[in-house]
């Protein structure tokens, strides 16, 4: 404190007394000096007091990953509207593949001296990753919200679909139809929310009867790609039908499927996860788990307010329920060659 009291007082040319009254909002101050030392509070890149953010640009940083995934782009448009009706401007950031990263991602909200930051689809989901930069928001004190699941030392508050529930309607959807022998096609194997997912349709596998699914799980890049090649090996391994991470993986999939020479779903059912835009024009209309985009980007923005404007405190996930979205990827299992 003492350090950056005396390095803001050389840079404005007053005394730190002069600085520490700006800071704790105490008179006797003109307002030329105290503006001038909260510019240079942020040019030297330190947080100014909450009670003095509102002075800010109210600005708020959406990191997102790539928005070729549709569920981003409607998530982030929903953001965007909540925090424009709160007084808020948003600057969309997104990772590029082979391009910039999260954390570089980061540096620059830092230096836009943004009040907070929403995050989703980041690195705080990936057990074996990186996670300085979140770090480096924490040590500022800088309100941050996170989507959906995430590794659990960083102390931030979350906004999660609840996976376990998801699992197990698309497990129970499947078995109600008649499948028994169904494969996964998940994230990496590190991807929180999709190990929640594995763990889930493991122990239900178990509880139903049904085959057990650990050599009937593909780990993949959440792409159409990654769908496709993981599809294309669950398919030959025999498999009736398959639960895929996302809307995009399941896209892959019912491509795979079909450069096998077979049907969906007469012979293999596809669900996917999210419901993202358009979902009910594919061919077929894909069966899928929604997330409540809507309901959880309001809820993430007024999180981020309320930690900007210093009533509340970061912490705690606050959990949604899917939805089931019957469509036309998924039909009972075709019958066995013995009966």
């Amino acid at each position: 404190m003492t350090r950056r009291l005396a390095e803001v007082a050389r840079r404005v040319g007053t005394s730190e007394a002069t600085v520490s009254r700006v800071l704790n909002g105490r008179p006797g101050v003109s307002e030329a000096t105290r503006r001038a030392v909260l510019a240079a509070l942020d040019a030297l890149g330190y947080d100014r007091p909450t009670r003095l953010r509102r002075d800010r640009a109210r600005l708020v940083g959406l990191v997102f990953p790539d928005l070729r995934n549709p569920v981003f782009p409607a998530f982030a448009e929903v953001a965007g509207g909540a925090l424009a009706q709160q007084g808020f401007t948003s600057v969309l950031c997104t990772r590029t593949p082979g391009g910039s990263q999260e954390a570089g991602r980061v540096d620059a909200m830092l230096a836009q001296h943004v009040s907070g930051v929403l995050f989703a689809g980041g690195a705080y989901a990936d057990a074996d990753a990186g996670h300085e930069h979140y770090e480096r928001i924490r040590e500022r004190r800088l309100p941050a919200v996170l989507v959906n699941a995430a590794v659990g030392h960083l102390g931030f508050s979350r906004v999660s679909c609840d996976d376990v529930a998801a699992a197990r309607m698309a497990a129970g959807h499947l078995r109600a139809l008649g499948h028994v022998r169904v494969g996964m096609i998940l994230g990496p194997a590190d991807h929180l929310p999709s190990r929640r997912r594995l763990d889930t349709f493991t122990a239900y596998a178990r509880e139903c009867g049904m085959e057990p699914v650990e050599h009937l799980v593909e780990h993949v890049v959440f792409s159409m790609e990654g769908g496709q090649a993981g599809a294309a090996r669950l398919v030959r391994a025999g498999v009736t039908a398959l639960i895929c991470g996302s809307d995009l993986l399941a896209l892959g999939a019912v491509r795979a499927v079909r450069r096998e020479g077979l049907r969906v779903p007469g012979d293999v059912s596809v669900i996917g996860y999210d419901d993202s835009p358009l979902m009910n024009r594919t061919d077929p209309p894909l069966t899928t788990v929604r997330q409540p985009i809507e309901a959880m980007g309001r809820a993430a923005v007024e999180l981020l307010v309320a930690q900007i404007d210093a009533a509340a405190r970061p912490g705690g996930e606050l959990l949604f329920d899917p939805e089931l979205v019957v469509r036309a990827s998924t039909a009972p299992p075709p019958p066995s060659p013995s009966s």
